[in-house]
């Protein structure tokens, strides 16, 4: 039976009109009765612009005000938003749109150049919309838990990334399953840096409207502003990745956090141990996680109780989610299994991905991992070949496909160099028939690959290591690493 409840922004609206919905770092605030207000006027300008009922529609934006009122007012409309990262390139970027067959793209300002050059049937920036004449259009009052509400795409191990679909119910449960164990604080705010078009940004924006919460949003992650939000804004909760956490450290040198900050949530794969102790000593409350873009953020997550004495741990599976472990060796490492009402359905028009993700219910996620004696999560390994740099998941098969365009070479391996400031970076390895060029080489591949995708080293080798199949061995390039 599919759940129905009342839209979720509209609710709290009514419960708490005069609360805090969103605050920005130049003190500009919208309540929740304001924020409603705001995005069902933006969404019957989108139905004058053309948007109906089962469209597929994109964003292409940073952190900012207008993309939080498009989110809530598109939710109005009964559509699936499909988030674009904004890093990308215009050939990512054209893959998706065509793949999650998108009508309509709506863009922040400083991206026109790259919008305009992108093929759907109608796009605009955010002001472009507010031309239009308000529809008369009856808008949506309830949310249909199973019903598709966002789309975000992943990438996969052949290259071709797959449009992940989150129901209303994958982020309400994921919501649920957070307050749950994190709790909830009426002087609660949590600071949003990550960006939006990532689910561990969006996530922030839909508990929201369930908390009746306040978000702190930031264009982008800033030391000093992040630093600031904590120290004099009365930010609670954080979400960050390794490098971030580094850096507010780092900022944060001799001094204190006040004691009102809880919560340091930690996702992006695992962190250094060193690192963890180090923020241990400053009283940095760290609460490492594991989720991924299919588990609609995280689905395991240490508790308030456990986050200093299971350093290195991410916890335990959040109510009601479930974590198993499949086919452990004698050490009890096996593939990391997880199950719940906030794992996605499926991908895409992508049923054999789907089929061979999902089984069951459960979510085959390709990371390893082990649990202790007394039931907490230990991811040992990341997902095969899967590079994590500073939060963003680069898979070498993409980054090997476009350096195989290039002309003269002929052959082509990337794999994850351990970087400081960064976790990991992408290096290559490869085989050419003819001279190249490495400045002209990454002039071509920076037209082809978000920034954070190109390699920061090219090796120039006779051979790459291959298996019996011929498949290619990409931890033998790590051994070539070391030995550089």
């Amino acid at each position: 039976m599919n759940t129905v409840i009342p839209h979720w922004l509209t609710k709290q609206a009514e419960t708490a009109p005069h609360q805090i919905a969103v605050e920005l770092a130049n003190h500009v605030k919208l309540t929740f009765q304001e924020l409603k207000e705001e995005s069902q006027r933006y969404a019957r300008k989108l139905t004058a612009w053309g948007v109906k009922r089962g469209s597929h529609v994109a964003i292409l934006s940073i952190n900012k005000l207008e993309m939080v009122v498009a989110i809530h007012a598109l939710s109005y409309l009964d559509v699936t938003i499909v988030l674009l990262n904004s890093r990308l390139t215009k050939d990512e970027l054209t893959y998706q749109l065509k793949d999650a067959e998108v009508s309509f793209l709506l863009y922040a300002q400083e991206f026109s150049q790259l919008a305009t050059q992108l093929f759907v049937e109608k796009n605009a920036a955010f002001k472009e919309v507010e031309d239009y004449q308000q529809a008369d259009i009856e808008l949506v009052t309830e949310l249909e838990l199973d019903k598709p509400f966002t789309m975000m795409y992943t990438s996969g191990t052949t290259g071709f990334p797959k449009g992940v679909i989150h129901t209303y119910g994958n982020h309400w449960w994921s919501a649920i399953g957070s307050a749950l164990n994190l709790g909830l604080r009426p002087e609660d705010k949590w600071l949003a840096a990550l960006p939006l078009f990532h689910v561990s940004g969006l996530s922030i924006l839909i508990r929201s409207v369930i908390y009746g919460m306040p978000v702190y949003l930031l264009e982008k992650f800033n030391k000093i502003a992040v630093h600031q939000a904590i120290m004099k804004e009365g930010v609670t909760m954080v979400s960050v990745v390794t490098v971030m956490l580094q850096q507010l450290l780092d900022e944060l040198g001799e001094e204190n956090y006040p004691t009102s900050l809880r919560c340091m949530l930690l996702g992006g794969g695992p962190a250094p141990k060193p690192l963890l102790e180090r923020a241990k000593t400053k009283g940095v409350p760290v609460f490492q996680s594991f989720g991924m873009t299919e588990t609609a953020s995280q689905i395991v997550t240490l508790s308030a109780e456990d986050a200093l004495e299971k350093i290195g741990s991410a916890g335990k599976a959040l109510f009601p989610a479930q974590v198993k472990i499949n086919e452990p060796d004698k050490d009890k490492v096996g593939e990391i299994y997880v199950k719940g009402p906030m794992v996605t359905k499926g991908y895409y028009n992508n049923s054999e991905a789907t089929k061979k993700a999902i089984q069951n219910g459960w979510l085959a996620t390709g990371d390893l991992g082990y649990l202790d004696e007394d039931g907490y999560l230990y991811v040992v390994d990341r997902r095969n070949d899967l590079i994590i740099s500073g939060g963003e998941n680069i898979y070498p098969s993409e980054v090997e496909s476009a350096l195989l365009r290039y002309p003269g070479i002929i052959e082509a391996g990337v794999t994850g160099k351990e970087d400081k400031k960064w976790g990991e970076v992408p290096v290559a390895f490869i085989i050419t028939d003819s001279h190249y060029d490495g400045s002209e080489l990454m002039n071509f591949l920076s037209n082809h690959l978000a920034s954070y995708k190109l390699p920061k080293q090219v090796f120039e080798v006779q051979e790459l290591p291959r298996n019996a199949a011929n498949k290619l061995v990409r931890y033998e390039l790590k051994k070539k690493l070391c030995k550089k």
